[in-house]
Order: C-alpha cells, then structure tokens, then sequence
C-alpha cells in the first residue's frame, strides 16, 4: 500500500504547516530523501497529482456573452422604439436605433472576461523548467513535471516553481513582493519559523511565482499547481464576483421607471382616445405610437457610453488607463481608497534618513537615489568638501558605505533626477549617501582597492570587505563592515568620536539608538571599521572582534512628496485613504504617520484579523487606517467589510497578492509602471506613473463625469417630457398632434443628441474637490433634478403646443405649424443647452453666454440640421416639414430667449433661498 500524499488544493485534510517543522521531519512527511526521488515514484505521484500548472477556467460562450450584453431594459428599450419606427414605416430611423444597441453591445463584450484573463495572467508566472534532483542527479525538467517531495536546486535570477520548504541556504535572498508586498527581498533560512508566523515572515519557506535575487538554496517541494500559494489567490479570484457600479445600478433603475411610465401612458392614451373620446382606433394607436417615442430618450445610453469614453480619454492624459468605462463615474462616489504601500504611497527606493554618529544625528535630504539633498546637523548644512574638518566621522562612514559595497548607481537620461540602480536596494541607498557626502564611488574604488569580501551571510547577518590603502612600506589594509546593529555591536570594542578618534564603546546607548530608529519604522545598519595585519589572512575570525563602531544609518522607502499632497486633497474631498501593505506594522505605521494616516486607532496586522469575525472586522474598518502584513484574504476581507459598511471602495495595489482584493472593489487600480501582470487584468484602472496622486486626479474626473451625466439627463428628459405633456394635451382635447411621430425620432435622434453630445466635454466645476463623495444610494434623479425636469417639460409643452396653435388660428397650414412647433422646441432646446450647463450657477456671464469652441460648434451643426429639415424638399418629403418664413423663425428663437430667461430667474431664486 502507498505512503500517505501531502494533501492537495481540493482535499479536505489541512495542510502541514511546513514552515514550522525541522527539515528531516518535512522530508519523513513527504516520503522522501535528501537525494531526491526516483524517476518512477516522481512518475507515479505525477499521476495522482497532476501536472503543476493552474487550472484553466473555461471561456465563456460567444452567444452567452452577447445574450449578457441584452439583460439591460434600457437596451429592450431601444429595441421597442425600433420596432416602432418599422411599424410606422420609418426603416432608416430604425437602423440608426438599433446601430446604437450594436455599439452598446460591442463596448459591453470588450469590457467581458476579465476574471479569465486575470486567471491567465497568474498562470504565466510559473517559470517553465527547473532544476531538480532525480535518482540522485541533477537534471533540468519542465516544471510542469514538479510533484511534492522533488528536490529542487535554486540560484540568483531563477523564478521559483513550487512551493518549496528551504533545507540548504546560501546568502539567499528572495524577491517576493508580488505575493507579499515586502518592499525588499526577504533573507531565507532553513531554520523553522514559528507556526504562527504570517506569510511575509515565513523564512523557511520559497513560493511559487517569486524571484531568487541572490545566493543559492536547496529545497523540498511542499506543494504543486493549485495548493500553491499562487494557486490559492487563483481561487480566490474565482470566488470573487463582478461587481456592479453605482451608476450600471442607477440607469437600470432610470430605464426601468421609463419603461413603465411609457407603457403606462401610452396604454392609457390609446383607452382614453378610442375608448372615451371615441377617436378611430388607428389614429388612436398612432397618437399611442408617438407619445411613446416622444417619452424614449433614444439617445441616452449611446451619450452616457459617449460620455464615460470622454472621461477614459481625459484620464488617459492624466496618466491613467480606465480598463472597464462604468469605472470611470465609480470613481466619483468612492467613499474609501485603500492603498498598498510600496511603490504607490512610497517610491519604492530605500532611501538613507537619517544618521547616528557618537556625537549626534544628521538627518539626510532627499529621497531615492539621485544624489541631490543636503546632510543636515541640526538646521545646519553640512559643507561635502569640509566634513573630513566638520563631520570626520560621517565622512568616514560615508566611505564604508560607499566601499563595502556591491550595488551601482547609474545616470539615465531623464536629468539630474534620474538615477538607476543595479544591485540591492539598502546597498543602492548607502551609495546615495556617499556621494551626498561629496564622494565618488567609482574613483573612491580605484584609490582604496577590494582585496578582499566576506559576503553577507543570513547566519551571520553582516557583510565585510577589506580595501589595500597606500603603497609600498605605507601599504595597510582596511576593514569595512556592515551589518545588523545587534550583530556588529558585538564585534565592536570602540566607537569614532566627534573627532574620528577611537573611545571605548557605549553599548547601551548605541542600543538605545537602534531601538528609537526602528520606531521610527526604519530599517538599521551598522557599519564599523579595522585595520587587518599584514599577516592575518582576511577571514571571518579576523573580523570578529575589537572593530570600531563608525555609526547607524536609517533606512526607509520614503513617502512620495505629491502622495502626501493627494492623501490631503482626498480628505477634504470626504474620502478615507486606508493603507494595506505586506510590510511590518512598525514600518506602516511610520509611513502613515508621514503621509497623515492614522484616526488614532493602532494599526491592524495580518495576524490580529484573521482572530476577527466579520462583524468585529466591519467595526475594526471604521477606525482603524492602517493594516500590515496583510495576506491576500486578508485584503480581500478589508475590501468586502468596507462595502459591507455601505462604502464604496477603490483598492490599489502591484503584486499578484493584490489581485482578489483589486477585483472584488467597486473600482481596483493596478499599478502600470511596476505591477504584475494578474494585477492589472484584475483591476479597472491601471495608473501608468504608479502615482497616488494620479488617484486622487481620476476621482476628480470621476466626479466630473457624474456632473457630466447628470447635466445629459437633466437636458434630454425634459425634451421629451415637452414632447409626451403636448401630445397628451392634444389627445386628451381631441386635436390635432402639433408635432408627428416621425419629427419627433428626427429631433430626438438627431438635433437633441447633437446637443446633448457636447454636454460630456463640460470641463471640472471649481468645487469639486471640495464636495464629500454622494451617497452611493443616492438616485440619479434627485429631487432638484425631478422639479428641473417637470419645469423644463412644462415650457417646452408650452412652447410646442402654444406655438402650433397661434400658427393654425393664425391661417397657416398643418405642416407649417407643425414645422414651426419642431423648429420651436429645437430653438427652446439650443437655449435651454446654455442654462443646464451650469444648473445652479447664472449663465448670464461672459464664459456663460461664450460657452465653448464646441457648444458653439453643436448649435451650428442643430441649426444647420434644422435648416435642411425645415427647406430641403427630399426632407419635406420625408418628414411632412415645410419652409418657414423669417418672421416665424424669429418667433421660434423668442420662445427659446423666454425658457432661458424663466430659469435663469427659477436659479436666482434657488440661490436666494439656501
């Protein structure tokens, strides 16, 4: 009988927490050897096992997903005008209605599929080969072939394969900030952690999908395909369904009331004409006919699409790409924007903060790794050229930073600013430092050097190198270390003074020091100084003792300049920025504390909520703003708590850790510049400068587009309320229809969506930002835009039937009255565009009555439409229209001078009254 597997994703045995056993006791587990398996057990597990690759999701049908893109009553709205305009005889207005459905159509399928995609994305991170040791030898496989128990060999610049539990290190570091979000690549070892211990502190453990940035280490594979952490956040994304925005809810809503009031009217119509009035049957459904395509704005969902693909573009130039267009309103009711730390809030560049010295600290200006910024005792600048006078001992840490030391730092062609860094990122920040203290790392190198490196070690936890000064009987050769402060306090015998003479060293308040630095939430490194004898050889027994101490430096990814200004901005605007990161708590802390985070509340790790149900979760998430050391779940579960709360949530983040959490939020932003693949098929938005404060940019645009659709809505449905209120005077008196069906389609269709267009580019009000987020419930009809719609509707009915009926007990006849109601409501229409662009604010102003290069071009194209209806003869014959004359063109333009002037004064009383 077969020895027992390690459990698999879809198994309900739990899995060994391999992290926290001795590495003899993972190989018993797993039935195998230090020397690998043989070929036939690896071909006999690959069998009960599977190959090592992520599930595929099965692609969604063509059919289906178009049959999706129909369960939308605006769009069987539509398609029942359509169907009208064919029964009335009209096939041209009927292609143009349903060429709008096919464009809403397309634009939903090219937005589908993005969870699959998402999956996809994940998939690619499993490197393809790996090298593993088989019947005792080392060969090279497809990974695809890896099963729990193989031995695996791993170097600098191999992607790991699988879950493996380390046996054998060697300096290895691993970059694993795609599933952690560490800012830094973490040191493994092979000792066990603790059972507890959250995924970032897992020590003991190599993932599948991270990269090995140094050393060597030799490994047993724990866990294959979907039991893999990767895999886990697979089915994490699996689980989370699509949301709906706010705004998809709303026009649902808006299209649902529509729907009904129009079959309602209309049904009503026709009994009350034919059952009441007694009016023939087929002029009866005629009027029915028309009163419904007077009350359907055809045009809205094209300029709501229309509209949402302006605001893409205008965030586009802002530098952030809108991947799902309801995203991009989603943005202006965001009640909460939770963001991951590195690389978003921080640059995700380690930069030297501040520095211990024996007599004192000198804090370091500047942030990342362009060499610019001063060194600072007290408020007093640091002269490079005279610290071997000023600062001897800073001087002579900066040397040891710059010579124990294997990163390079390069000028790229962006400016003086625009610096690159080859090699570690502590190492690529104390290089900074050197030449911030006057120093050039290259010619420092050629004058002093390297004879000899002991590289850094996780057992022993320093670095030294040892640098030949001098030449012939004044040759000597100098030690450089650095290292944990713990570590080389203890080599350390003395300390440099203010002086840079050695004195006897104060252990305890160097100890002192380390602990108010890592308070601070900086990374510490010490670096201490000796002279090796010229017949010593450089080993570590001659490094271990009676080194003198030079000094600390801390070291921290600091907080973007522009993300403290947009954290500000985004709460005067009323929205909570919550920090979610992989790093330490002490870490995140400090770094909110930089940007202005922080209610008060202490900050949440990993560990503290998982021991939280859901209820305590949503309370802990209305106070608390910073959590670290979050897990995938983790930032999942902070997402839904917050939408539970009733919040409407942006999440950002880079890693593939992030891309649960960036699916489930009602609008997910990935990171363009360094973020992963899955992040960015997961989110909505994708910010090409990694830039908080491109954020806060889109929420402004967001709220513009909002202001944008509300201003079309509040602009097309008054033009067809006018529309429905006139022809159901008519009806109801038993007249004659001041305006035809098929002139009202050319109107709706034509001169109102030419107007209606140009409200989209209406540019952001200067208060904006200023405004708290609306409430997600809150409907697009507001009860302001309610009484503008019933004020509007009722003018235009005015308007329309007044106009028609001066004309015909003025003499003229029924096509010139009814040539002269469109004519009118089309003048009311092109006034009525210049007082909704500002629907409280006077648009008797200069910029008011100017409006723009494009709202002056949309009248010009409504009247010249409106010219070719009015006198070409084909249109006459299309459209029973009939040539005016100039008088009643003037009085068309009188009526359209009368709405404006009514609701300019209906807005100074508004005003007068708040």
């Amino acid at each position: 009988m077969p020895p027992p597997e390690p459990a698999r994703a879809d198994d309900s045995r739990p899995t060994p927490a391999w992290h926290a056993l001795e590495g003899d006791a993972v190989l018993q587990q797993l039935h195998t050897t230090a020397r690998g398996l043989s070929a036939a057990d690896a071909t006999a597990r690959l069998e009960r096992h599977g190959e090592n690759r992520l599930a595929d999701t099965p692609p969604v049908p063509l059919w289906r997903r178009v049959a999706r893109q129909f369960d939308n009553l605006l769009i069987w709205v539509l398609l029942a005008a359509a169907a009208i305009t064919v029964a009335i005889g009209h096939g041209i207005d009927a292609v143009v209605i349903v060429a709008v459905v096919v464009l809403n159509v397309t634009i939903g399928l090219i937005q589908e599929g993005k969870a699959e995609r998402a999956l996809a994305a994940i998939r690619n991170l499993l490197a393809p080969r790996a090298h593993v040791w088989r019947d005792g030898h080392l060969v090279e496989i497809d990974a695809a072939h890896l099963v729990p128990g193989d031995i695996v060999q791993a170097a600098a610049g191999d992607s790991l394969a699988a879950d493996v539990r380390w046996l054998q290190v060697h300096e290895l570091q691993v970059d694993e900030a795609a599933l952690t979000g560490e800012s830094v690549p973490v040191d493994k070892r092979a000792d066990p952690v603790p059972t507890e211990a959250m995924l970032g502190d897992r020590r003991s453990m190599g993932y599948a999908g991270t990269l090995v940035t140094r050393g060597q280490g030799r490994g047993v594979v724990v866990a294959t395909a979907m039991a893999t952490e990767m895999g886990r956040i697979g089915r994490l994304l699996q689980d989370v369904g699509d949301t709906t925005t706010p705004l998809v809810r709303q026009m649902a809503q808006l299209g649902r009331w529509i729907t009904l009031v129009v079959l309602a009217a209309a049904a009503l119509l026709f009994v009350f004409g034919w059952w009441v009035r007694g009016l023939p049957a087929l002029d009866t459904f005629m009027a029915a006919v028309g009163l419904a395509v007077a009350a359907i704005p055809e045009g809205l969902p094209a300029i709501m699409t229309i509209t949402l693909a302006i605001g893409v573009q205008r965030m586009a130039q802002r530098r952030a790409i809108v991947r799902r267009l309801p995203a991009v309103e989603t943005l202006g009711c965001v009640t909460v924007i939770c963001s991951d730390k590195t690389g978003t809030l921080t640059r995700n560049e380690m930069t030297v903060q501040q520095v211990v010295l024996a007599d004192g600290l000198v804090d370091v200006e500047g942030v990342g790794y362009a060499p610019t910024g001063a060194l600072l005792r007290g408020d007093v600048p640091l002269q490079p050229a005279e610290l071997w006078r000023e600062a001897p001992a800073l001087l002579a840490l900066a040397e040891g930073a710059a010579l124990c030391n294997d990163a390079e730092l390069l000028q790229g062609e962006g400016g003086a600013n625009d610096w690159r860094l080859s090699g570690d990122p502590t190492e690529g920040a104390l290089l900074t430092l050197a030449m911030k203290a006057g120093l050039d790392p290259v010619r420092l190198a050629e004058e002093r050097p390297r004879v000899g490196v002991l590289p850094f070690e996780s057992e022993r936890r320093y670095m030294a190198t040892a640098h030949r000064r001098g030449d012939g009987a004044g040759t000597r050769i100098d030690i450089w270390v650095k290292g944990a402060p713990e570590r080389l306090l203890a080599m350390c015998s003395h300390e440099l003074d203010a002086h840079g003479r050695p004195q006897p060293l104060r252990r305890a308040e160097w100890a002192d020091q380390v602990e108010r630095q890592a308070r601070q939430g900086r990374r510490v490194l010490a670096i201490a100084t000796g002279t090796l004898p010229s017949h010593r050889p450089f080993t570590h027994d001659a490094v271990a003792g009676d080194l003198v101490l030079v000094g600390l430096v801390g070291i921290i990814d600091p907080p973007r300049e522009e993300a403290k200004a947009a954290v500000a901005q985004c709460r005067a605007a009323g929205i909570r920025v919550k920090m979610i990161t992989g790093d330490h708590v002490v870490t995140a802390r400090a770094i909110a504390h930089q940007l202005g985070l922080g209610s008060g509340a202490p900050a949440l790790s990993g560990q503290a909520i998982e021991a939280l149900d859901d209820a305590a979760l949503r309370e802990a998430v209305q106070t608390t703003d910073v959590f670290a050391r979050a897990a995938p779940e983790h930032k999942l579960r902070l997402v839904r708590a917050l939408q539970a709360n009733g919040d409407i949530v942006a999440m950002t983040g880079d890693g593939v850790n992030d891309a649960p959490a960036l699916k489930a939020a009602d609008v997910g932003v990935a990171m363009g510049h360094k973020g992963t693949e899955a992040a960015k098929r997961a989110a909505a938005m994708v910010l090409a400068d990694d830039h908080f404060a491109t954020i806060a940019h889109a929420v402004e645009e967001g709220r513009t587009v909002y202001d944008n659709l509300r201003k079309v809505i509040t602009f097309l449905l008054p033009i067809n309320g006018g529309e429905s209120i006139s022809l159901l005077v008519a009806v109801l008196f038993g007249l004659a229809l001041p305006i035809a069906p098929v002139q009202i389609l050319w109107v709706n269709m034509v001169s109102s969506v030419a107007l209606a267009m140009v409200l989209a580019f209406e540019p952001t009000e200067a208060d904006v930002m200023r405004r708290p987020p609306r409430q997600p419930g809150e409907p697009i009809l507001s009860r302001f835009v309610l009484w503008r719609i019933g004020l509007v509707s009722a003018l235009f009915a005015v308007g329309i039937f007044g106009v028609y009926r001066w004309a015909l007990d003025a003499g003229h006849p029924a096509d010139v009255a009814q040539t002269l109601a469109v004519n009118t409501l089309v003048a009311m229409e092109i006034f009525y565009l210049f007082s909704v662009r500002y629907l409280k604010a006077p648009s008797f102003t200069w910029t008011g009555v100017r409006g723009t290069p494009r709202v002056l071009a949309a009248v010009a194209v409504a009247c010249g439409l409106q010219a070719l209806f009015t006198y070409a003869p084909f249109m006459q014959g299309w459209f029973g229209s009939a040539a005016l004359p100039l008088p009643l063109l003037a009085l068309s333009a009188g009526a359209g001078v009368a709405v404006l002037a009514v609701l300019e004064l209906e807005k100074a009383l508004l005003r007068a009254t708040r």
